[in-house]
């Protein structure tokens, strides 16, 4: 139908590409599939810390085999992320052309479930960097380190995205719950953030 929903794909697209889509006001891709890119950045450099590690013989067990499966599936579904992005919000610019509020709602909330999800797994990322840090020497570590700036920073962009989405909805109660959650959320990855940066600040040290 000419009034449908387009649906495009953008996961195979060049950076430049993808990019480009970004600026351009009349595209679909948005600030959530900014997220969803930064974040897959932030598990590719995390999953190329993970085969650093698994290189060091005394590194090859069990436990590393799990990081090199998982921040692999992290990358991939971090990409997978940004088509979904794209994907919920042409309901939601169908649902506010033609002004149905309850389909509105639902849309939005649709939306920042994406970002939600971007927030949480950029925790297992940041998560994932912590576990590695034990056994990392000094290039390893820095892949760390750069590994949680990017998934830091990624979820910090969801997470704001996320508070402007769920601010519009008419729910009193959901705008709250949004709110404190981010709040917790990013109390909770603050946290583990600092505490990487300042494990790898003593690695330099003792280096």
């Amino acid at each position: 139908m000419s009034d449908g929903v387009k649906i495009e794909i953008y996961r195979n697209q060049s950076l430049v590409e993808l990019t480009k889509k970004l600026s351009d006001p009349e595209n679909r891709v948005g600030a959530g599939s900014a997220a969803a890119a930064a974040a897959a950045v932030a598990a590719g450099v995390l999953a190329l810390a993970a085969e650093r590690l698994a290189a060091k013989t005394e590194c090859k067990n069990e436990k590393m085999d799990w990081y090199l499966r998982n921040t692999e599936i992290l990358r991939a579904y971090m990409v997978n992320l940004v088509d979904e992005d794209v994907k919920c919000h042409g309901p939601l610019r169908l649902a506010l052309k033609e002004g149905d509020e309850r389909r509105i709602e639902a849309a939005r909330q649709t939306a920042v479930s994406i970002c939600l999800e971007i927030v949480n797994m950029m925790g297992k990322c940041l998560e994932m960097a912590e576990g590695m840090l034990p056994a990392a020497d000094g290039e390893t570590s820095s892949l760390l380190l750069e590994s949680a700036d990017l998934a830091f920073g990624a979820s910090l962009a969801a997470g704001r995205h996320v508070l402007f989405m769920s601010g519009l909805s008419q729910d009193d109660t959901y705008r709250f719950v949004m709110k404190r959650e981010n709040e917790l959320t990013m109390q909770v990855q603050r946290e583990v953030y600092n505490r990487i940066t300042v494990a790898e600040a003593k690695l330099e040290l003792a280096l």
